[in-house]
C-alpha cells in the first residue's frame, strides 16, 4: 500500500504542475497512474483467489458461485476505475452511468446467487 500511496502522490503533484501549462499532460499522467495502480492491485487478486479456494475447502460451495464472486470483484474494480477516470476527466455524466452499468451488471450477475438463497429459504420454511 505504500507502493500506491507514493506512485499516487507522486502522480498528482506532476499533474498538479503540468495542469497550468499543459493539461493534456495533465490527464495523461492522471490516466498512467491509474493503470500503474490498476496493475498493483491486480497483483493482489492471487490473495484473494487462494482465499476463496481455500474457504471452498472448508465448506461445500457450489464453483458457479465462487466464479460468479470472482466476477462480481472484477466487475466492481474494473467499474470504480472506468468511473473515476470518467470524473478525474471532467464528465462526471459518464461517469456515473459507468457505475450505474456496473451496479446493474452485479445485480444481472449475482441473480443465480439470489434465487439459490430464495429456494433455501423457501425449503426451510416448507420443511416441518
Amino acid at each position: 500500500m505504500i507502493t500506491v500511496a507514493v506512485i499516487s502522490i507522486i502522480a498528482v503533484l506532476l499533474a498538479i504542475i503540468f495542469k497550468k501549462g499543459k493539461e493534456e499532460y495533465s490527464l495523461y499522467i492522471s490516466i498512467a497512474a491509474c493503470f500503474i495502480i490498476l496493475m498493483l492491485g491486480i497483483e493482489k487478486l492471487d490473495v484473494i483467489l487462494d482465499a476463496i479456494n481455500r474457504l471452498q475447502g472448508y465448506i461445500r460451495i457450489n464453483k458457479a458461485y465462487i466464479s460468479i464472486l470472482v466476477k462480481i470483484i472484477g466487475i466492481t474494480y474494473v467499474t470504480e476505475f472506468a468511473a473515476s477516470l470518467c470524473k478525474d476527466s471532467g464528465y462526471n455524466a459518464i461517469g456515473e452511468q459507468v457505475e450505474l452499468v456496473g451496479k446493474l451488471s452485479i445485480l444481472a450477475i449475482s441473480m443465480p446467487i439470489l434465487l439459490a438463497l430464495l429456494d433455501t429459504i423457501n425449503n426451510f420454511l416448507n420443511v416441518r
